[in-house]
């Protein structure tokens, strides 16, 4: 296959997955930092580069709503947005998953106000969480590039049939430049196929009725049928990824392990600190100390199963989380984790960092730290303890 080798930032990465993919509709609106991939977009459309209906509206929650409604109607459906859009869109977001409606979002990750900030952490998705929401993390626009093609074959898979937003660090990942390596188009719409809806609201010779008042009756019943298509995710997820590594040459899962073969002392992170955690591993592997990365690509559904195997043998770690749950227990990743591991039987002494909200860069010297602190046995003893907060 003869791939291309482009310079382009998180964004152009996902408008560019967006173009190939050729979506029916987009309805969208603009937020910073996410702002760019509709716009790119909308040139392609007007270059007639792509058969999108693009559909401009006055909020994100018109957006979401717009997309609803196209996709009830049987349209391949997507959109971007990021923070306060997504907040914005709550209320539609929940909508969406319940009438199992494939609609797959382009998120760039951003701080929810307040305080009013437009840089990145992962309150926005993390907001989200329990929306119903397929969630896939990328670590760089490579991962956004992929991870965008991919979610489209999930999202519509028969079995799952549920949402899927493709989440990137806003202005680190959306604004920063990187190598990405492109496919042919039609391999692409090959991979993706063609969309087969499994209802449609305007066929007038299958009349049926979507997103009626549900009570007592019958309102377990559908989130019963939602946690199944979830749980069924799960392995549409990972068969995806193993197709995709097949026809294009990089096979993804829910979880990426970097050099845990043998580690004594692990990090569990989501995002672009991935690849800042990957430095100070192999920092630390020049030192003799036997350091390891988890990187949770897939949040929803929750790896736990994996991620407590890929722990099995080290003697302590610590999870990195970009968000505050507030809970005073931990953070959302670190809460979920420790749930994991209790089911699997499994005991480590864990630490919960809080870092990076509000774009607060964080360094190798920061995650080194967090490593030589477990080793020492000094990791805090706090439940949450914050990392690079000024003294």
């Amino acid at each position: 296959m003869q791939k291309t080798i482009l310079a382009k930032t998180g964004n152009e990465a996902m408008a560019e997955a967006l173009k190939q993919i050729n979506p029916d509709v987009c309805a969208a609106y603009p937020i910073t930092p996410a702002t760019e991939i509709m716009q790119i977009f909308s040139s392609f459309v007007n270059d007639g580069l792509v058969d999108t209906n693009l559909i401009t509206v006055e909020s994100e929650h018109s957006a979401m709503s717009a997309c609803l409604g196209s996709a009830a109607a049987g349209s391949r459906t997507m959109t971007a947005t990021s923070s306060q859009g997504l907040a914005l869109m709550h209320e539609i977001l929940y909508i969406v998953s319940a009438l199992r409606l494939p609609i797959v979002l382009a998120e760039v990750n951003r701080a929810l106000s307040g305080p009013i900030n437009i840089h990145c952490d992962h309150s926005d998705t993390m907001g989200e969480r329990d929306s119903g929401w397929i969630q896939i993390y990328a670590e760089n626009a490579q991962e956004a590039y992929d991870g965008l093609i991919q979610a489209v074959k999930i999202a519509e898979h028969k079995d799952v049939m549920l949402p899927a937003m493709v989440s990137t660090d806003g202005f680190i990942i959306s604004h920063g430049m990187e190598r990405l390596e492109t496919y042919p188009t039609d391999e692409v719409r090959k991979f993706i196929g063609e969309y087969k809806p499994p209802y449609n609201v305007l066929d007038i010779d299958k009349p049926i009725t979507v997103g009626s008042i549900v009570l007592t009756d019958y309102y377990i019943e559908h989130k019963k049928a939602q946690h199944e298509a979830m749980k069924n995710a799960k392995k549409a997820i990972q068969d995806v990824g193993k197709e995709f590594g097949k026809i294009f040459g990089k096979e993804y899962g829910l979880i990426e392990s970097y050099r845990m073969e043998d580690a004594e002392f692990a990090l569990i992170c989501i995002g672009s600190t991935a690849g800042t955690t990957k430095a100070a591993v192999e920092e630390l592997r020049a030192e003799g100390v036997k350091a390891g990365l988890i990187k949770v690509r897939v949040f929803r559904p929750f790896p736990a199963e994996e991620i407590a195997e890929a722990l099995k043998n080290v003697k302590s770690f610590a999870v990195l989380d970009r968000a505050e749950s507030l809970s005073n227990q931990a953070g959302p990743l670190a809460t979920e984790i420790k749930a994991g591991l209790f089911d699997a039987g499994l005991s480590k002494p864990m630490s919960s960092y809080i870092y990076g909200l509000g774009g607060r860069e964080i360094y190798i010297e920061n995650i080194v730290k967090v490593y030589k602190d477990l080793m020492s046995g000094k990791a805090s003893s706090e439940k949450v303890a914050y990392l690079g907060v000024k003294e």
